[in-house]
């Protein structure tokens, strides 16, 4: 399985420094904790027998994940909502609070789409792919005659 990521800044602008001061801005903590989308970290490895997804979501709770196969596609997605209210010394504070994010990944064909298993322990999703007995490595010696 392949992850491409990609950066979709203009490679050549015609003032970098007024971009310069609007990346400053918005990539203030203030900013960055409520416009910036965040897409969670995936590690992707193989073993004889499966494919291992993890991917780093802390502070969710296994409920608040989707997903979702359809075909060779394999999404995972979460959308959440909070809403806190503290109300002191006469005076209302109220805090919305809104992520969700959506990572999607094409199943090689040696996946057997009927052996997936998921857990989430210790903010860490895991998804485990089986491989088809076709795709299994099988390992012999072969004799040289």
């Amino acid at each position: 399985m392949t992850l491409v990521k990609f950066n979709n800044k203009p490679a050549n602008t015609l003032m970098p420094g007024i971009d310069d001061v609007f990346n400053s801005i918005f990539n203030d903590t203030f900013f960055g904790d409520r416009m910036v989308s965040r897409v969670p970290a995936v590690n992707i490895s193989e073993s004889e027998s499966h494919y291992h997804v993890e991917l780093a979501a802390p502070g969710l709770k296994k409920d608040d994940f989707k997903l979702n196969l359809e075909r060779n596609s394999l999404s995972i997605s979460v959308e959440k909502s909070a809403e806190q209210q503290d109300q002191q010394n006469n005076y209302s504070k109220r805090e919305f609070g809104y992520s969700s994010f959506v990572r999607s990944f094409t199943l090689p064909d040696s996946a057997d789409h009927s052996q997936i298993d998921a857990s989430y322990t210790d903010g860490i999703l895991r998804i485990d792919i089986a491989k088809r007995e076709e795709a299994k490595m099988v390992r012999r010696q072969i004799e040289i005659k």
